[in-house]
């Protein structure tokens, strides 16, 4: 199986403005009894859904049709922070987005998205505060992060973005892929199997 190697990710965006939201936010924990994370797109931010949608219906980004089929989040200061549960960033990656642009993001949450092979690029206060305002002012608007010169590009605007070098270096390599790179060298996984006691039975 070839290695995903990730350069460029476009498309329409979810503006999700707020400080601090945690990751029971995104998945509320009512929803992880399942021993997959098979559906857990469908209850992205639901509390939140309900309450805003509660005053006035659709008015959560999430809920929204006008930004069903989004690729891109935007969020604000320290995303996906609270427990540790992988769960939010399957959410997030199941519902269809595959890079977050945001002020900045929780560690784990960061690393858990790595793993799925989802960019989560920092911004300055105003480049977010641009970008949110294009997408909810125009929902088509096009947004590219580019993981090659450092950038995410609206329909009028360029701004610079920063990741952590070891994780860019994992997009474009393809090496954020475990399984893929376990499967890439199989051959090699199997002889080592082989020869350890408590795998191959002697």
């Amino acid at each position: 199986m070839p290695l995903e190697r990730i350069h460029r990710i476009s498309g329409t965006g979810l503006p999700i403005r707020g400080e601090n939201i945690d990751t029971d936010r995104i998945i509320p924990a009512r929803f992880l009894k399942s021993v997959s994370f098979d559906g857990l797109e469908t209850h992205l931010f639901e509390d939140d859904c309900r309450e805003a949608d509660g005053r006035e219906p659709n008015s959560h980004p999430a809920s929204n049709p006008a930004f069903f089929g989004a690729t891109v989040m935007l969020v604000n200061e320290n995303f996906g922070c609270g427990s540790s549960r992988e769960h939010a960033p399957q959410a997030i990656r199941r519902r269809g987005i595959r890079a977050i642009v945001g002020e900045s993001f929780s560690e784990i949450f960061f690393g858990n998205s790595v793993a799925l092979g989802m960019p989560c690029v920092s911004a300055a206060p105003e480049t977010m505060q641009a970008l949110m305002t294009a997408v909810e002012n125009e929902p088509s608007t096009e947004l590219v992060v580019d993981l090659d010169v450092m950038t995410v590009h609206s329909n009028w605007a360029t701004y610079p973005i920063t990741l952590p070098a070891p994780a860019r270096d994992a997009f474009l390599s393809g090496t954020w892929d475990a399984t893929g790179l376990l499967l890439a060298d199989f051959e090699q996984v199997r002889a080592v199997a082989d020869r350890l006691p408590y795998v191959s039975g002697w």
